[in-house]
């Protein structure tokens, strides 16, 4: 497996769902990665670690009654590895954005922050100690690409060209499809951009989608049904690979892809 023990500064990293029905989100994510999910106790909140083959992977955050209350969505949260929490924050409001938790220190594993962008999109920064985030990436059961989905590509790019330094460079796309933007870290490509457009119901909000490798994306999509989870855009061939997206059944999105040989 692609083993990481760092990622740079501007790299995806991490990835948590918010779930309010904590043993449904375990059993349908360990039953369709075959994730192992440890529960770090009442001190953290619940929070449930999960790990594939001994490398922690994603993460589970139960949702409180209040939360549901107050119009929080289920939902996967995506972490940007960065230096500085403090300055990632800082920037984020410089840059137009809402600091919407603040930045503190997570035990001894990091220091966080939760920023929404001006289009309403959340990204959290992560600045790690004792946790750099993903163990293992490119790997079936594992994260493999992020990709922001909005309308307003011209508010939210510039944010996060502020925040972390992303080069921007706009990607070829077959006639008729989204129009999609590289995003890249230091050269690196670390995420992409897709422009929502009517093929997205109308209440849909920008948001952060995160993939997860597997060996066969027909295969997952059929896990997914059959765990009680939807895949409202079936398997599809895109250049990358093959994807299908899916919703679990607390509703969070995410989507799976079969990659093209090179590209894992």
């Amino acid at each position: 497996m692609p083993e990481r023990t760092s990622h740079p500064h501007g790299t995806p990293s991490w990835v948590d769902v918010l779930a309010p029905d904590v043993p449904a989100a375990r059993a349908f994510y360990e039953g369709l990665f075959g994730w192992e999910g440890a529960d770090q106790g009442p001190q953290a909140g619940g929070y449930v670690m999960w790990s594939l083959g001994g490398r922690a992977v994603a993460a589970l955050s139960p949702m409180s009654a209040e939360m549901s209350e107050a119009g929080v969505r289920p939902a996967w949260t995506t972490y940007v590895t960065v230096d500085d929490a403090d300055a990632a924050a800082q920037a984020a409001a410089d840059a137009g954005g809402t600091v919407v938790m603040a930045p503190f220190d997570v035990f001894d594993a990091g220091r966080m922050a939760m920023l929404r962008d001006p289009t309403g999109g959340h990204i959290a920064v992560w600045q790690p100690n004792t946790h750099i985030g993903a163990g293992v990436v490119n790997e079936p059961g594992a994260l493999c690409w992020n990709e922001l989905t909005v309308r307003d590509v011209d508010a939210a790019l510039p944010f996060y060209q502020r925040v972390f330094g992303w080069t921007v460079t706009s990607q070829d796309t077959p006639q008729g499809m989204p129009r999609y933007w590289e995003l890249a870290a230091g050269g690196v490509p670390v995420a992409g951009c897709i422009e929502m457009d009517d093929r997205w119901p109308a209440e849909v909000p920008t948001h952060w989608m995160p993939y997860f490798a597997v060996a066969d994306c027909d295969a997952a999509a059929a896990r997914v049904t059959g765990l009680g989870g939807t895949v409202p855009v079936p398997p599809t061939d895109i250049p990358p690979g093959r994807f299908a997206v899916c919703v679990d059944p607390n509703g969070a999105a995410f989507s799976v892809i079969t990659l093209r040989e090179g590209l894992a």
